[in-house]
């Protein structure tokens, strides 16, 4: 999640190209990239993290081993790691596929991005099938699916992450969403809190993705270690065909008030992105409006990059968020300078 490339430009524009500029004809620079006396000039709230999630696609064709995500981030300019468990997949099965497993692999994890000298800030749980859903009013289901997720909150605390995200799927019944999603998020984060890790849940999808719904169940969980990570791009709330995932989006959240309501919770903030347009500006995101809701919540917290479009490579897509994030940061200094003046 880190830091030595800041900025000099002024306006928001410029700032982003200037960025993708220096990066266009690299795909993984450096943290040197950047000349030493930028890095004096301009310092932005908030501290950056990379999510592994941005480069599943190199990680799925095998052109990026998930065991070298601390260096490729670091050689991309981030101080802190976001890892996604379902990225180590094949690495389970090689050591496995156990619980033993899951505890080598984050020991193994933990040293690495001690080398590097990374900051590990989550780790994203995805566990698939019906007996991990954690919103289900199938108690046996349920019950099972906290269970499951017991040893990731075990490797969580291992690798030293703050929070561990889990996702909230079982139920479109709002009223039996509410009463399992409360019940599953207790017993974690009782069981979480003997291991100094945080229970998180991302806008994921579905109701998941209400951020009212959301904040009443946090509220009513209350719990200090039971917390959000607003999502910029997670919103929708049905997809065609009731699908989860795959299919066009008809029935979404508004993402700036989804956000805004998130926040009050927030142990961390995605800023997703798809694509930008000739100004380095993200095309459906208002990133300035975003972050202001974000700075405006008083968090200096670790936002995650997370680009997931198709247009630019996914560095590119990485530096081109990142820019933006900077550029967004250092315009929103500039403003509240202003009017404090």
């Amino acid at each position: 999640m880190k830091r030595r490339n800041f900025i000099r430009n002024t306006s928001q524009a410029g700032l982003a190209l200037s960025f993708l500029g220096m990066y266009a004809c690299k795909e993984t620079p450096s943290k040197e990239a950047i000349p030493e006396e930028e890095a004096a000039v301009f310092e932005p709230f908030f501290k950056l993290s990379l999510a592994q999630w941005s480069l599943h696609k190199m990680i799925w064709e095998e052109k990026l081993n998930p065991m070298d995500f601390a260096k490729k981030a670091k050689d991309l300019g981030f101080e802190g790691l976001e890892y996604v468990n379902q990225l180590y997949n094949k690495e389970l099965e090689k050591r496995g596929n156990n619980n033993n497993a899951i505890i080598s692999l984050a020991e193994d994890l933990k040293k690495i991005s001690d080398q590097q000298q990374m900051k590990n800030q989550i780790m994203m749980v995805d566990l698939q099938g019906d007996e991990n859903l954690l919103s289900t009013p199938n108690q046996t289901h349920r019950k099972q699916g906290v269970e499951n997720h017991k040893i990731w909150i075990d490797a969580t605390a291992i690798l030293g992450c703050h929070s561990m995200r889990i996702n909230l799927f079982g139920s479109n019944d709002e009223e039996i969403w509410k009463e399992n999603s409360i019940a599953s998020l207790k017993e974690l984060s009782e069981y979480a809190s003997e291991k100094n890790v945080n229970i998180i849940v991302e806008n994921h999808g579905y109701l998941s993705s209400n951020g009212a719904l959301m904040a009443e169940v946090m509220e009513t969980v209350n719990k200090e270690n039971c917390g959000t990570l607003p999502d910029f791009g997670n919103f929708c709330l049905k997809r065609e065909d009731n699908k989860l995932w795959d299919a066009p989006c008809i029935e979404e959240y508004d993402i700036y008030k989804g956000v805004e309501e998130l926040m009050p919770f927030a142990k961390g903030v995605s800023a997703k992105t798809f694509n930008f347009d000739e100004n380095g500006n993200e095309t459906t995101i208002d990133f300035y409006k975003m972050m202001k809701i974000v700075k405006d919540a008083g968090f200096t917290g670790f936002v995650g990059v997370e680009y997931e479009g198709e247009e630019l490579s996914e560095e590119k897509g990485i530096l081109a968020t990142k820019a933006l994030l900077l550029a967004v940061a250092k315009k929103l200094s500039e403003t509240s300078t202003t009017n404090q003046a």
